[in-house]
């Protein structure tokens, strides 16, 4: 009995001992665990997901991200100039009115003597198909894509050598082209004419004009279209940097909606999910706090990872080698450091990007902790089967020695 004891408790300590060695071989991939070991992130290995570059934040790396950040509607449309004077298009109205310095001219009849001003109007028209207007005795005018000092002087030329001294005054009736819209969460949403001036003409104005945005600043975008080219700005946006709160041309047209800017977060912060900005822009540091920091008895707080798909040309400046990815945006792994003091400085100066990724990476002694409880758990285990077999073989041998 005590020889068949023996042979099973040295029995259930190679196996111990076996599967111990093979679990601490393997057990990175063993152990449950809500993401990858910061190891595994600094290899920068992976088996199906796309190549990533690691990038560890420091001062220069905050300079360069601040550097290359998207620069609004002033970046996309780098013409700050007021608008110029506007230009007619087919369909525009047009008002045509023609002065004589006397009577007896062309328009003025000399009967008619002088009268104030000695000037004729010409019924509004359209502007045609073709472009032009008509001018009696000027015949047909060019008129789409031409201001109204560039029709004024087209007319005064045909008509110089039988008028007397005729000037011109061209107006726009009505304008039905190079319109300005403002649609989507504004109040009143709106379609108007382009003053012309460009004095108050601006993205502000013209959201203004249509009665101001439905919801909240920071979850308000604003996307402007001009010439086929469009560009996005939170409208906080064009409040705080007000260089991005640029002129407005006819023929623009403004698109605002609602969208909350958001993050996610995994692994061992406080919160795992997806959080709302709730302002139009946030830090790293704000960030890790909306999550709810880092687990004391759980976080590695060396191993904090930002995942976000950078331009190639911010990536390139950045030291990624961009060559190996064809894609237009690289994916790019940010590692900051908080377990040194000023780590969290750095962290306040590093701004999220919407649909950002947020890990922290479970301190190792977690790991170890782990691997130590499951093979409590395996010796427990095993322990009662060796105790239970034991009694069941005493329990035999009482039986047979029993009178």
């Amino acid at each position: 009995m005590i020889k068949s004891f023996i042979s099973k408790k040295l029995a259930f300590n190679c196996l111990v001992g076996s599967s111990l060695a093979l679990f601490l071989a393997g057990c990175g991939t063993i152990t449950p665990s809500s993401g990858p070991q910061s190891d595994d992130i600094r290899s920068q290995y992976t088996e199906s997901g796309p190549d990533y570059s690691l990038v560890k934040v420091t001062p220069e790396i905050i300079s360069i991200l601040h550097k290359y950040e998207p620069k609004g509607l002033a970046g996309a449309f780098t013409d700050r100039r007021p608008p110029a004077s506007i230009v007619f298009g087919i369909g525009d109205v047009v008002s045509v009115t023609i002065f004589e310095a006397a009577a007896g001219g062309l328009f003025i009849p000399a009967e008619a003597g002088v009268r104030p001003g000695n000037y004729v109007t010409i019924p509004d028209q359209a502007v045609d198909n073709d472009g032009n207007i008509s001018v009696p005795y000027a015949g047909l005018i060019k008129a789409n894509g031409r201001t109204n000092v560039e029709i004024q002087r087209s007319i005064v030329e045909r008509i110089a050598n039988r008028a007397i001294e005729p000037q011109v005054v061209v107006a726009m009736s009505s304008q039905r082209t190079g319109l300005i819209s403002v649609i989507g969460e504004v109040n009143a949403p709106a379609r108007y004419p382009a003053s012309g001036s460009g004095a108050e003409d601006r993205v502000l104005d013209a959201i203004t004009r249509a009665g101001g945005i439905k919801g909240q600043g920071y979850e308000t975008w604003v996307m402007l279209e001009r010439g086929g080219k469009r560009a996005t700005v939170p409208f906080e946006n064009l409040v705080m940097a007000p260089q991005n709160n640029i002129y407005v041309r006819p023929g623009d047209r403004i698109y605002v909606y609602r969208e909350q800017q958001k993050f996610l977060a995994f692994g061992a912060s406080g919160q795992s999910g997806l959080f709302n900005f709730d302002a139009w822009r946030i830090n790293l540091g704000e960030a890790v706090g909306k999550a709810g920091g880092l687990l004391d008895s759980q976080a590695d707080p060396g191993a904090v990872f930002l995942y976000r798909r950078e331009p190639r040309e911010v990536a390139a400046q950045l030291g990624v080698d961009v060559a190996k990815y064809q894609t237009e945006t690289v994916p790019v792994v940010f590692a900051i450091n908080f377990k040194d003091p000023g780590g969290f400085f750095l962290a306040t100066n590093v701004v999220m990007k919407n649909q950002d990724i947020i890990y922290v990476s479970n301190a190792k002694s977690v790991e170890v902790s782990k691997v130590l409880q499951f093979m409590r758990l395996i010796m427990a285990t095993g322990s009662d089967a060796v105790n239970l077999s034991n009694d069941a073989l005493i329990f035999r041998n009482n039986i047979k020695l029993a009178p």
